[in-house]
C-alpha cells in the first residue's frame, strides 16, 4: 500500500526547486473591513495567531453524509492498493467536492480574510486510520508550492471528530508572522508523510490543539507551523482541507499548478489558472 499522493495535474517541486525560488513568502495580513460572517475580533486573532477554529459548516446529519461519501472512495482507495492520504484534488474529481469548494459559508468565512474574488486552488482528504503510526511532521505548506505571493489559506473540514488522542492538527501561534522558516528533509524514523521538518517550532510561538468536532473547519494561513502526531486511538481521523487564494497569486511556471485553480467570482485578465469545469462523474480509482 502506498500513500504517494496523487496529483491530477500538478507535479511537487523537489527540495532543491523549492529553495531556489524566487517567492514572495511573507503574511499579508487580512484588510477586509465590513466582514460578513467573522467578527472583528476573529479576523484579528487570525491576523494575529494566524489560524482561527471551530466555526461550525455542517450539523451531524448533514456531515454524516459527507463521511459517508468519502468511507465509499476509502474504500475504493485502499482496495487499489493505495493509502489512506492519496485521495487528492478531489474537486477535479467529485462533483460533491467541487460544490463543496463553492459552498456559501466557507466561501463566507474565506472571504472575510483574503477578499471576494478567490482562486479555488486546492482539496485533499488527509485520513488518519486507527493506530496509524505515519505523522505529519512541522511544516510551512507555503514552503512546499511553488506559489508567489504568499496570500493562500486552508480550510480544514472535520469530517470525523479530530481531538489528540486521534491525531488533530496542531499549531504553532503567530508563527506565520515569521515568514519562511529553514527546513531540513525529514529523517525516515519520523515516517512523515511529507519531506519537510522545521526544528525547534517553539521559539516561534505556543503550541495549540486544533482539536475539532465533525462538520467544524478552522482555517490557517499557508505560512503557519502545523503539525500532527500519529492517530494513537481506536478511531479514524479524517480531513478534507480546501485552499484559497487571491486572484494575484502566480504559479511558478513548469508545476502546472495553475491548471487546478477555479475562478470564484474572480476576474483572471492574463488567462493564468486553468478553471477547470465541474466534473461531470466520480472519478474511478484505477
Amino acid at each position: 500500500m502506498t500513500n504517494k499522493i496523487d496529483n491530477a495535474f500538478k507535479t511537487a517541486p523537489t527540495l532543491q526547486a523549492l529553495r531556489a525560488m524566487d517567492r514572495d513568502l511573507r503574511f499579508y495580513p487580512s484588510t477586509v473591513v465590513d466582514p460578513a460572517a467573522l467578527s472583528a475580533e476573529q479576523i484579528a486573532t487570525y491576523n494575529r495567531d494566524g489560524y482561527i477554529k471551530g466555526l461550525r459548516i455542517f450539523d451531524e446529519a448533514e456531515i454524516a453524509k459527507h463521511r459517508a461519501f468519502f468511507d465509499a472512495q476509502l474504500q475504493k482507495a485502499l482496495a487499489a492498493g493505495q493509502g489512506s492520504f492519496t485521495l487528492s484534488s478531489a474537486h477535479l474529481k467529485f462533483p460533491r467536492i467541487y460544490d463543496l469548494m463553492h459552498h456559501p459559508k466557507i466561501l463566507a468565512y474565506i472571504r472575510d480574510l483574503l477578499g471576494p474574488e478567490l482562486i479555488g486552488l486546492a482539496s485533499h482528504y488527509f485520513c488518519k486510520l486507527p493506530k496509524d503510526g505515519t505523522t505529519i511532521s512541522w511544516h510551512q505548506d507555503a514552503s512546499y508550492w511553488p506559489l508567489s505571493p504568499s496570500k493562500t489559506a486552508t480550510v480544514w473540514l472535520a469530517i470525523d471528530d479530530a481531538d489528540v488522542a486521534n491525531g488533530c492538527m496542531r499549531f504553532v501561534a503567530g508563527s506565520h508572522r515569521h515568514g519562511q522558516l529553514e527546513f531540513r528533509a525529514s529523517a525516515a524514523a519520523e515516517n512523515n508523510v511529507l519531506n519537510q521538518t522545521v526544528d525547534d517550532v517553539e521559539r516561534y510561538g505556543a503550541i495549540v490543539d486544533d482539536e475539532l468536532k465533525a462538520g467544524e473547519i478552522s482555517i490557517h494561513s499557508d505560512l503557519l507551523l502545523h503539525s500532527s502526531h500519529y492517530n494513537e486511538s481506536d478511531r479514524r481521523r479524517c480531513g478534507l482541507t480546501i485552499r484559497y487564494c487571491t486572484p494575484d497569486v502566480r504559479a511558478i511556471p513548469g508545476y502546472a499548478w495553475e491548471q487546478e485553480g477555479v475562478l470564484i467570482d474572480a476576474t483572471d485578465p492574463d488567462g493564468h489558472w486553468g478553471n477547470p469545469s465541474r466534473p461531470e462523474r466520480d472519478y474511478e480509482v484505477a
